[in-house]
């Protein structure tokens, strides 16, 4: 996994990504059903803090394992982590912006409708595009811009849901709610994008940049748990509420995030977000025989738009390079005419 990303195989660029899908997959489902039938709810924050917590213990361990030698390993250890406070920093701007979209998505699902919340942060998809051509100098053709908007749209029916009357009054600022989600849309473009290219901008092991930034992630969502829920972990404990269950999710999640990281690594952000949206389409379907779930026009629709976007964008892209050194040729005989 460590090898140069010029060096990768195409098979294992696909099966980082179909493994990545089905564990996201396997993660919604396996979330729906301690939803549903844990009676004792646990806290998410606490979950999340763990899930970082894991992800630094597997990558520690693999680290170990590229290095092949236990002085190795520590040389490796005391070079990168303990005497690169610079790199430490900057890997921790992923977590960081991370919890600030988290944040505001909150919010901006509080100040709008569900319906609009739905459509509007699903432009994080082409956000991560445009972020991609911007920060990595790359460009993409008309027919992969044209696949990513449909993507969009098709991640935006699957997850579509009508929006119910209710008695309720809820104050909301419409204002403030597109302020938030446009931060919260930029805020997840430019945090993946950014670790994309701090990941390929060195040699640098994946397993040592994934300890520096859960290094991190452990000190931010740590901050947020007890912010937002430490009232009640005080009370209740820090593990409240878990079960064999909820330890399954925690594990797939973590799997998931070391998944993640290497498909960026070795593909790009954007494909990530089409791996992302396969999995949405396949929990779905799995949630349709396992919860009784009906499957609707617009989820129909959704889907076959994702699966269209998915293979316009993998159509290899047409090389013009002969054709513009053929133009120029044409021209400079013009010219010498």
């Amino acid at each position: 996994m460590a090898a140069p990303r010029e060096n990768v195989s195409l098979l294992f660029k696909l099966y980082c990504l179909t493994v990545m899908t089905l564990v996201a997959a396997a993660y919604t489902i396996a979330l729906r059903y301690t939803r549903t039938t844990e009676k004792e709810l646990y806290f998410s924050t606490t979950a999340v803090c763990i899930t970082e917590v894991i992800k630094l213990l597997l990558s520690v361990g693999l680290l170990a394992k590229e290095t092949g030698s236990l002085g190795r390993f520590k040389t490796s250890l005391s070079e990168n982590i303990l005497g690169s406070p610079k790199e430490l920093m900057k890997l921790s701007v992923p977590s960081l912006v991370y919890a600030v979209q988290n944040n505001m998505a909150f919010l901006a699902l509080s100040n709008l409708d569900a319906a609009v919340y739905q459509v509007t942060y699903q432009l994080k998809i082409p956000c991560t595009a445009l972020c991609t051509v911007l920060m990595l100098n790359r460009t993409l053709s008309k027919l992969q811009w044209i696949s990513v908007f449909m993507l969009c749209g098709g991640v935006t029916l699957v997850q579509w849901k009508p929006a119910q009357a209710t008695k309720v009054v809820v104050e909301q600022n419409p204002l403030l709610g597109f302020g938030a989600i446009a931060i919260a849309v930029l805020c997840s473009g430019f945090a993946g994008v950014y670790f994309e290219k701090v990941l390929k901008s060195s040699d640098t092991s994946l397993w040592v940049r994934n300890i520096q930034m859960y290094l991190s992630g452990i000190v931010v969502t740590l901050v947020g748990a007890y912010l937002s829920d430490g009232a009640e972990i005080k009370e209740k404990g820090f593990f409240y509420g878990y079960t064999y269950y909820v330890w399954f999710v925690i594990f797939l999640a973590s799997v998931g995030g070391l998944y993640t990281s290497v498909v960026v690594k070795y593909t790009d952000n954007i494909m990530k977000g089409f791996s992302a949206a396969a999995a949405i389409v396949l929990s779905t379907i799995a949630s349709v025989m396992l919860f009784g779930l009906q499957i609707t026009l617009t989820f129909a629709l959704g889907t076959l738009l994702v699966c269209v976007s998915i293979y316009l964008y993998g159509l290899p892209r047409q090389d013009t390079t002969s054709i513009q050194q053929g133009e120029t040729a044409s021209k400079e005989r013009i010219i010498g005419v």
